[in-house]
């Protein structure tokens, strides 16, 4: 086939640079918007921090760039040792990029290692409980099988073991804290942990049979089949399973969440009632002090003026002026982004002023992005990236955005409510309903039906499931 060369009109729309770095300031928290400032900083030394001085005489450098731009082309400063041509993006420019903090803190698997150090084994018994241990889970639990386990250590340590011998690492790091860790499931991490604690008493045997023997049924609440099976009266059933919710489904989990890693929130923004209305703030990071370097403009005028006879000078006004656009770029997306910002979360203020200023959850009204969007007549892409990890404090707490975003469901009177108003509802009549004999779904239905929401059971299903609570029978209690 021949090839063959043609001339083709074709219309793209794409984003400046400027649009694609403002998209990526919109979206990030006060914390992350702080590091990103400085970093600039560092890399732009057209960039400094402070306000722009009244008395400072504003430099125009267009006239220069059009005297520099007709004498010299910006080809000439391509050179073989550009850096250009070191430098590796492999990435989309619309990638958002993600860093991922390093924790200062022991990690759950080091914690271990650290007593397994007071243990007498071998070089091949270390090797093994290292594999063990790199392969427990956050929670503490071993999730794959031991076979497995021997075809890694025989494949990438070249250590040949039995499964009887990986099973005897395994059960002394069973023995170590916290009790529980090292299990296959949770059946073995709940027996491990009632072992450690057993001390002769009748309702810790009970509940280490129930474990044993009807593990399924009591995961099921089948507390009539365990009583007849166990010949034993349902206080005894009580006093059992009280004693199996003390036990730690998670024994991994603790030890991280005792680490003390918890990520700082730094609202966004405050909104405050004040004599009946209501003031809305932005945080003081959100809207830092930055200008362009005066001696950097400075610079550009002296270099400019040599630039038609020297190569050199072309090549720094080059750089210089490369450096003060983007310097100002950064200036403007900043400002921009505060913006932005402050008309979307006035919308909000505003859209959900009702509840800000009473602080009940069933005035919150239907709200979803386009609703915002329409208002401040901006992108739902733009209020999107607005509302991502961006937090507000109010008179009730911290919340997020997010929080006040929701669908809207009409009532049997044809007026529009939340959904949140409806899932709050139902959390309050799970609350208070009896737990010998809590409420089916079927229920639930009706007596929102009685409260003029029409909505189907499915329905009722799903905000349940939402809300992350089980169904009437596993909420049972005796």
């Amino acid at each position: 086939m021949a090839l063959k060369q043609y001339l083709s009109h074709k219309l793209e729309q794409r984003l400046s640079p400027q649009q694609i770095q403002l998209m990526k300031l919109l979206q990030v928290p006060t914390m992350e918007l702080e590091q990103r400032i400085k970093q600039e900083i560092q890399e732009n030394p057209a960039l400094e921090e402070g306000a722009e001085k009244e008395d400072e005489d504003e430099f125009d450098n267009d006239e220069v760039e059009e005297e520099v731009e007709e004498e010299f082309d910006i080809s000439d400063y391509l050179n073989d040792d550009a850096d250009y041509k070191t430098h590796v993006n492999n990435k989309g420019k619309d990638d958002d990029e993600k860093a991922i903090p390093l924790s200062g803190e022991q990690s759950f698997q080091e914690r271990l290692s650290k007593q397994l150090q007071l243990r007498f084994l071998d070089d091949n018994q270390c090797l093994i409980a290292d594999t063990l241990i790199g392969n427990l889970d956050e929670s503490g639990y071993l999730n794959r099988e031991v076979e497995a386990i021997v075809d890694d250590l025989a494949f990438s340590a070249n250590v040949i073991a039995t499964e009887e011998e990986v099973e005897e690492i395994l059960m002394m790091i069973q023995e170590l804290d916290p009790a529980g860790v090292g299990a296959r499931d949770l059946r073995e991490c709940l027996l491990i942990q009632l072992e450690r604690r057993q001390d002769g008493d009748i309702t810790k045997y009970t509940a280490k049979k129930i474990l044993e023997d009807y593990f399924e049924e009591f995961t099921k609440k089948h507390y009539k089949k365990i009583i007849k099976k166990l010949e034993i009266t349902e206080a005894d059933l009580k006093e059992a399973i009280d004693e199996i919710i003390k036990l730690n489904p998670k024994p991994g989990g603790s030890m991280k969440e005792s680490s003390g890693n918890f990520q700082q929130i730094i609202p966004d923004f405050a909104v405050f009632e004040n004599e009946g209305r209501l003031q809305l703030t932005i945080h003081g990071r959100n809207a830092p002090e930055l200008k362009v370097s005066r001696d950097y403009k400075q610079m550009l005028q002296g270099y400019s003026e040599g630039a038609k006879t020297s190569k050199k000078d072309k090549e720094a006004v080059t750089f210089v002026k490369q450096k003060l656009d983007n310097a100002k770029w950064f200036i403007d997306a900043i400002k921009q982004r505060q913006n932005t910002l402050l008309l979307t979360m006035d919308a909000i203020m505003n859209y959900q002023k009702s509840y800000f200023l009473t602080g009940d959850e069933t005035n919150l009204r239907p709200m979803i992005l386009k609703d915002i969007a329409e208002i401040v007549e901006l992108d739902i892409s733009t209020i999107s990236r607005v509302a991502n990890s961006k937090y507000v404090q109010t008179d009730q707490g911290v919340f997020a955005l997010k929080y006040f975003f929701s669908e809207s469901l009409s009532t049997d009177s044809g007026e529009e409510v939340s959904t949140r108003e409806v899932k709050k509802i139902l959390s309050e009549a799970i609350d208070s309903e009896m737990k010998r004999k809590p409420l089916t779904d079927e229920k639930l239905t009706t007596l929102l039906k009685e409260k003029g929401y029409n909505i189907a059971r499915r329905t009722v299903a799903k905000y349940r499931e939402q809300l992350k609570i089980p169904v009437a029978r596993l909420r049972k209690e005796l």
